[in-house]
């Protein structure tokens, strides 16, 4: 079979796959958050939390359950790694400094799970399990709680009650995160992924050098790191390292992973507003957006310039040889389109015009389908422009799902697609000003240009991946890039909450026939293009200066 066909069956069987669980998980996310009953091991955890989990919450309430949950989850992680050498199963390492402990909490508490260490020579047992792995399953259950905030808020009118936070994000952990990373663990393991917590082994290479083989609870990590769209791997290899991706299978699992709940809310969204064609549409515009990069990057790997490139069937250079081009391609466009870190390919080694991509896919804002949770809200957002500028074509006020897209819902609307712009640009251009970006530079020029933008757009997007060749272990780069991962992951969260909020005391608006019809393919299109050319616009002097220059002159 040649590696064209076989990359064509293996995208063919991912998205029959996705397609086929999209509606029956879609729906039972839906019930999920609709239910007004209580499993008995939630009952414990409010009890245990001290909350009333039938207590409507506002917006500022729900934001501040939001807010102080996290920021005791960042003081907690960042206090375990400070003392992990002092802990049971330390295996020997030191306590992580101030500086990377603090981007590290930053990291996995917003959902990014950027890594500026080698997990498994700088994290003990406990750090790995108790911190790292924990935080995997509630930063994701927030970002969907966030969601279906915003969510109630297009599907309830009068109020200005969003639901309960604490309900919210413990039946998001305990009904689809945990039962789901059970299976898929077990999956792994039984495909070669290891699970232990044993002590580091020392072996003798067949060149009769030494080397170290850490153990540990590599499958459950595994497991949450993908269907969390968090990224953090157990290894500094992540993806790539045969511990945690044994072969082909386990490969295209983790695809599968990291893609099935971004691209199952849009479902879960039309149950809940009552009309599930509106989540037909906002699939398809993640769908489509997504396959268009994923061909895009194939066939720029394929063809990459250059004799030995040519000669070798493609670009080799940072890919497994157990995956090649196609497989690494669907995982780079999947984990970049995500707000996953999670790599099997080191992304430094795609070409210019490939890491374009790879960055674009983060810029326009990880909507494509985007992380658990926030890619939902973020194509939502989007969906409001769009509204917004069509309603600007004929004169008319815009209107979304029978609510008015008034001033104030557009001004917030407006800070949130600013937010991370404002982050990605600010931070490469102080990097580059101060000389902080240009000294952990691996690469000159272009591409090393290109290394610090995307360490910045991975940061304040929350996505966690590396070109590799950037030196981020510095005091400079942990805290920066921890602000642009805090900033990035709440301060939108502040405006989607405050626009819920507005949206659900609003009274629904009748259909006439001037209403825009936003569940048609024609919406769909012009949300595509709204998103194309609001990033384009937003980024398009910055990715001049990196991979379309380095692209454009290979």
């Amino acid at each position: 079979m040649s590696p064209v066909l076989a990359d064509v069956l293996l995208m063919t069987a991912l998205i029959g796959a996705l397609a086929l669980v999209h509606r029956p998980f879609g729906d039972y996310m839906a019930a999920v958050y609709s239910s007004r009953k209580h499993l008995r091991v939630e009952k414990w955890i409010y009890r245990w939390v001290g909350a009333n989990p039938d207590a409507e919450m506002r917006w500022p309430a729900y934001l501040r359950g939001v807010l102080v949950f996290s920021a005791v989850s960042v003081l907690f992680l960042y206090l375990l790694m400070r003392v992990q050498d002092k802990l049971p199963l330390s295996l020997g390492f030191k306590a992580i400094t101030p500086d990377q402990a603090f981007n590290t909490a930053a990291s996995f508490v917003s959902n990014t799970n950027w890594q500026s260490y080698s997990g498994e020579s700088a994290m003990s047992h406990v750090t790995q399990t108790m911190g790292l792995a924990v935080q995997n399953f509630v930063s994701a259950a927030v970002g969907i709680a966030v969601a279906v905030a915003l969510v109630r808020g297009f599907a309830r009118s009068r109020t200005g009650d969003l639901g309960n936070f604490w309900a919210d994000l413990v039946r998001g952990i305990v009904r689809i995160l945990i039962p789901i990373s059970v299976v898929a663990a077990v999956i792994l393991i039984a495909s070669g992924a290891i699970q232990n917590f044993g002590d580091i082994h020392s072996i003798t290479t067949l060149t009769g050098d030494k080397q170290a083989i850490s153990p540990g609870a590599v499958a459950s990590q595994e497991a949450i790191k993908d269907l969390g769209t968090n990224g953090g791997g157990f290894f500094n290899a992540n993806s790539a390292h045969p511990f945690e991706n044994p072969n082909g299978f386990t490969n295209w699992l983790e695809i599968f992973l990291l893609l099935v709940i971004p691209f199952s809310l849009p479902r879960t969204f039309g149950k809940m507003v009552g009309n599930v064609k509106q989540g037909y549409a906002i699939v398809a515009a993640m769908g489509v957006i997504w396959f268009l990069a994923v061909v895009a990057v194939t066939i720029t790997e394929y063809a990459h310039p250059g004799t030995a490139s040519q000669i070798a069937g493609g670009a080799m250079e940072g890919k497994e040889q157990r995956f090649g081009e196609g497989n690494s391609s669907l995982f780079a466009v999947s984990t970049t389109m995500t707000s996953t870190g999670s790599v099997n390919s080191s992304h430094d080694s795609y070409s210019g015009l490939s890491g374009g991509v790879l960055l674009l896919g983060m810029m326009l804002g990880e909507i494509a389908p985007g992380g658990v949770g926030s890619g939902l809200y973020g194509m939502l957002i989007m969906a409001i422009i769009a509204v917004f500028i069509a309603g600007l074509m004929v004169g008319r006020t815009p209107e979304y799902l029978g609510k008015k897209l008034g001033s104030r819902e557009i001004k917030l609307a407006a800070c949130y697609i600013l937010v991370t712009p404002a982050l990605v640009l600010i931070g490469t251009a102080l990097a580059m000003a101060l000389g902080k970006g240009e000294s952990s530079m691996t690469n000159v020029g272009a591409h090393g240009f290109s290394e610090v933008l995307y360490a910045y757009t991975s940061a304040s997007n929350n996505n966690g991946s590396a070109f590799a060749g950037f030196g981020a272990n510095t005091d400079y780069h942990n805290t920066m890039l921890g602000l642009c991962m805090l900033l990035g992951r709440f301060l939108p969260m502040v405006f989607v909450l405050a626009l819920a909020g507005s949206l659900a005391e609003q009274k629904p608006v009748p259909v006439t026939a001037g209403t825009l019809r936003t569940e048609k393919p024609l919406f769909t299109g012009l949300l595509v293009g709204a998103i194309l050319i609001i990033t384009g616009l937003t980024f398009f002097p910055a990715l001049a200066l990196g991979p379309l220059a380095e692209g454009l002159a290979a």
